[in-house]
C-alpha cells in the first residue's frame, strides 16, 4: 500500500500522523496535491544532503503537496546553519544541534527523551513538534 493510500485511510482531524518516510524525493513524486498538511524535509549541513533536500523542496512546491519545514539537523556552529539558510533562503527552518546526547541514546538503542529530557537537541525538537501541531 502506498503511503497516500494508507494515509488516505486515516479518519479526519483531530488525529495526527507523523510518517518517517524513506530519504530522497521518490515517495513525494508519488503524493498528490493536499494529500498532506505539512512535509518535514531534514537537512544536515553536508552537500549531498542539501541536494537531496533542496530537490524534496523543490518537488513539494511544484506538486503544491504541502507547507514545508527544513529541518537543519546536527547543526554544530553559525557556518553550519549559514550553509543551510544559503540553500533554502525563502524556507521555514528549523534548527536542531548537533548533540552527543542523542549519538549516546541511541547508542544505547533508547528514546533521546528517556535519558535527557534537558538535551538542546530535545529541547529543539520539542520545540519543532509544537510549532508543527
Amino acid at each position: 500500500m502506498s503511503p497516500e493510500q494508507l494515509l488516505g485511510t486515516v479518519e479526519p482531524d483531530p488525529v495526527v500522523v507523523v510518517a518517517d518516510l524513506e530519504a530522497g524525493i521518490g515517495t513525494l513524486m508519488r503524493l498528490s496535491e493536499g494529500a498532506v498538511d505539512i512535509v518535514v524535509v531534514v537537512v544536515e549541513p553536508v552537500p549531498k544532503s542539501i541536494e537531496v533536500g533542496s530537490r524534496a523542496v523543490a518537488a513539494c512546491i511544484e506538486k503544491n503537496i504541502g507547507r514545508v519545514v527544513i529541518v537543519a539537523n546536527r547543526v554544530r556552529d553559525a557556518d553550519d546553519l549559514a550553509v543551510i539558510r544559503a540553500a533554502f533562503p525563502d524556507g521555514e527552518i528549523a534548527v536542531v544541534p548537533h548533540d552527543l546526547a542523542i549519538v549516546e541514546a541511541d547508542r544505547l538503542g533508547a528514546a533521546p527523551l528517556d535519558l535527557f529530557p534537558g538535551a538542546p537537541s530535545v529541547g529543539a525538537l520539542m520545540a519543532l513538534a509544537d510549532r508543527l501541531v
